[in-house]
């Protein structure tokens, strides 16, 4: 069995694969202190033949298991290609960062450009304004769908987006329409930096990251980029999936 870890911000997520690469288990759970003890006691009754880490608390790993450890875009652009291997551009959403990757061949990547210097693009702004109009994020993501206004939060300071939706919330503003302009507000930023590496409309594009299981967001980045966009099976495990192949290559 070959593992691949993402610890996140938010979630860490695990998968397992198998000799001919087909995925036997997988986890989605949260991310807390001592992360890397919970790991091993999930792992602590399966056969290891080679575990990888990457994400934030990829070097936790290294360091108590000694797993060896990928970068987050090199595990995102394994896992994407793996699901789709026509995938030109890779755009992620996680908890703390965005990140929009041009992939080269078999795998690979040529260039990424990454978000994480405010909460802002990211999908725990989306958390944070969900919190404050006291909805569930499935909820959430589903709402924008009814709004008859479009609202927009410019702020790129999630502290300052955040008092953009209290004062939206204060001016009896809909929760739709506010649902719209979060949302909008993402989708822009995703956006902008994804059209410096997509350049032919035949070029696939595929969303990843747990802000993909999003319906809205998919549905504005696929208006503000004029395409489809492809949203593997299983999106927020692409960095998980990506260094189990990567474990798995180095044994094969």
């Amino acid at each position: 069995m070959f593992w691949g870890v993402d610890i996140g911000s938010t979630y860490t997520k695990i998968i397992g694969i198998g000799k001919e690469k087909e995925i036997t288990h997988h986890a989605v759970i949260p991310t807390i202190f001592n992360q890397d003890v919970i790991v091993g006691e999930y792992l602590a009754d399966k056969e290891v033949k080679m575990l990888v880490a990457t994400g934030y608390g990829r070097h936790m790993l290294g360091d108590s298991h000694g797993a060896p450890i990928i970068s987050e875009i090199k595990a995102h652009a394994k896992g994407a290609y793996f699901f789709e291997p026509t995938v030109a551009t890779v755009i992620d959403l996680g908890g703390q960062d965005s990140k929009v990757i041009k992939m080269g061949i078999d795998g690979g990547f040529i260039d990424f450009r990454m978000n994480d210097k405010c909460a802002a693009g990211t999908g725990k702004f989306l958390e944070i304004a969900a919190n404050r109009l006291g909805l569930e994020m499935e909820t959430f993501a589903n709402a924008g769908f009814k709004h008859d206004k479009e609202l927009t939060i410019s702020s790129m300071c999630a502290v300052f987006a955040e008092s953009e939706v209290i004062s939206l919330i204060a001016k009896k503003e809909s929760l739709a329409n506010i649902c719209y302009g979060v949302h909008e507000s993402i989708a822009s930023r995703l956006a902008s930096m994804a059209r410096k590496f997509v350049v032919k409309e035949s070029e696939t594009i595929v969303f990843t990251g747990g802000g993909a299981l999003n319906p809205f967001l998919h549905h504005m980045l696929e208006q503000k980029l004029e395409r489809k966009i492809v949203i593997p099976k299983h999106p927020q495990l692409m960095g998980a999936v990506g260094a189990a192949l990567s474990g798995f290559e180095v044994v094969n």
